[in-house]
């Protein structure tokens, strides 16, 4: 495995082992000779059980990324190895205060209950009556007839499918009969009402529709070629071009609101940010394609907007152009993996004062996926960050009785920083210490080009960054946040495959914001994208704010005809 983190083979080729002479009798007679002989016979394979311990760590994990499962989980057992050592290196841990007793929480109240939960109240109840046959209502015994006395009721959770229906928009209009004789030169004065902008003019597909189909794309991850499909079953002929300009369409219209989005996002001091590949067309080679990127900058508690952004290539640029000036007016610190590209954005390249903030998840994953080749070495490094994370928890537990989503959070930062002054750094010091210990360099066993060599010269050189979330409590350990965010991407990717252009990913990059912004406010996206492509087209751009997700109110309905 290279330093990069990609999977050839190309290194290991370029150095083979020293291939074994083949020796004719008769061996050498002197012992000296045989044992240099010996000698040279054991560093033969010894070059040889390196280049085999390499090969079959980089087929493990071409293996696992194609077929096995992504959590990096290790066996408990192995870190039992280590109890000793763990319990040496907190042993002055704080524990959380005990929890208050309360009463027993009911079935629906516990979220990971076994039992079955309460049905929304807010669903709609439709009665379906089961009543006793007419020949059975007379008492056997005296011929009375029985008297209803109640009912028992049962409710079963069912299913209507969607369908399709066609919006009629009337505009009333109206005329004075008075004035109607007098006017009969310049014609009657008939008044008649707005119809609201839409955001296809004279499109066929209403807000419903568009935003249907956005989320099913988008969220749901169905390929345009499926809703096709979908349509067809109800006799609706829509063919995939068209619903991707209806996307492409309604893109450009929340443009200017995922302009205001992407400036909230940039007046956050710290965002984190990630990207992924993604196959696109390429239109001067018929038949190929190339890869494109999208990113993903996601802003503090404070500016909770989720913004992506397409790029054509992974080039810096990318980066650069979006963040610049981020950070003129104040220190901030931004949250990335190792790419090469953000370095001159640290380096002040994009105007502002920028501090690196390295994610201790991707450090993890460079010693997890080291233990096919050395199992000890990487399980004792494993236990090494799990400490660091335990006194992440810890602070989360501290601050978990706060009842108030604000003083929660106002907590957890205070308790974040406090404990990982007193804890995490101590424990980042022996980690590092241990660490260089490791390296053939200090005498350690581990050879630098052995795949738990690249993953400690890894975690050491980015050694800076990785501390520095130690110094605020704002910061996060890692940078999951935009991992699990980009994880769409991927889910998509496995459906659609491919973009049909550069500009199809500015669509989508659009679109996308929405769709998480409203998941991560659990803002409801089709209620939301209907409601707003309805009214946005002729809303006031000085109101414009009122619109995004995290402030969204819905407009009322509209009477019927």
């Amino acid at each position: 495995m290279t330093t990069d983190g990609s999977n050839t083979f190309t290194s290991l080729q370029a150095t083979p082992a020293a291939p074994v002479a083949e020796f004719p009798a008769p061996l050498p007679g002197d012992l000296a000779a045989c044992h240099a002989l010996i000698r040279e016979l054991l560093e033969a394979q010894r070059d040889k059980d390196h280049l085999i311990a390499g090969m079959q760590h980089q087929l493990d994990q071409l293996l696992r990324r194609v077929f096995g499962r992504s959590a990096e989980k290790i066996d408990p057992n192995q870190l039992a190895l280590f109890e000793k050592m763990l319990a040496e290196l907190a042993p002055s841990a704080p524990t959380a205060p005990a929890p208050v007793p309360s009463a027993p929480a009911t079935a629906a109240s516990q979220p990971n209950g076994h039992g079955r939960r309460r049905l929304p109240a807010e669903l709609e109840r439709r009665p379906v009556i089961f009543d006793v046959p007419e020949a059975e209502k007379p008492c056997p015994c005296c011929g009375t007839l029985r008297v209803h006395i109640g009912d028992e009721i049962s409710e079963k959770l069912d299913f209507q499918p969607a369908k399709l229906f066609v919006r009629q928009e009337i505009r009333r209009k109206y005329v004075c009969q008075a004035c109607t004789a007098a006017a009969a030169e310049t014609g009657p004065q008939i008044v008649a009402a707005e119809k609201p902008l839409s955001p296809i003019e004279k499109g066929l597909a209403a807000p419903g529709l568009l935003a249907y189909v956005i989320v099913s794309k988008y969220s749901d991850h169905l390929p345009l070629h499926r809703l096709e499909r979908i349509l067809e079953r109800h006799d609706i002929q829509i063919r995939r071009s068209t619903t991707c300009d209806w996307m492409a369409a309604c893109a450009e219209a929340l443009r200017p609101l995922y302009n205001l989005m992407v400036r909230e996002v940039l007046q956050s001091r710290v965002l984190h940010t990630d990207d992924t590949p993604v196959d696109v067309l390429d239109r001067e080679v018929p038949g190929t394609t190339k890869t494109g990127r999208f990113w993903v900058y996601a802003g503090d508690e404070d500016h909770r907007q989720t913004v992506f952004d397409y790029t054509p290539s992974r080039s810096r640029d990318g980066p650069l152009k979006f963040l610049d000036g981020w950070g003129q007016d104040r220190p901030v610190f931004l949250q990335a993996d190792a790419f090469g590209g953000y370095d001159g954005i640290y380096r002040g390249e994009a105007g502002g004062t920028v501090t690196e903030v390295a994610c201790h998840a991707h450090a993890r994953r460079k010693h997890y996926d080291a233990r096919t080749s050395d199992a000890v070495t990487s399980t004792q490094a494993l236990a090494y960050i799990r400490l660091l994370y335990d006194v992440e928890d810890q602070a989360k537990a501290l601050a978990a009785g706060e009842e108030d989503p604000n003083a929660r959070r106002k907590k957890l930062v205070a308790e974040r920083l406090r404990l990982r002054q007193e804890l995490s750094v101590p424990r980042l010091a022996q980690y590092k210490a241990w660490l260089e210990s490791c390296q053939a360099a200090h005498g350690g066993p581990v050879l630098p080009k052995s795949p738990m060599g690249q993953a400690i010269a890894y975690t050491l050189n980015q050694w800076e960054a990785l501390c520095v979330y130690t110094t605020d409590g704002e910061l996060e350990i890692d940078n999951n946040i935009s991992e699990r965010t980009l994880r769409r991407i991927g889910t998509g990717r496995a459906n659609w495959t491919f973009l049909g252009s550069d500009n199809g990913g500015s669509t989508a990059a659009v679109l996308f914001t929405f769709v998480a912004t409203c998941e991560r406010h659990r803002v409801n996206p089709y209620e939301y994208l209907r409601d707003v492509l309805t009214r946005i087209a002729g809303h006031p751009m000085n109101h414009l704010a009122e619109l995004l997700p995290d402030r969204w109110q819905p407009a009322p309905t509209p009477a019927s005809a």
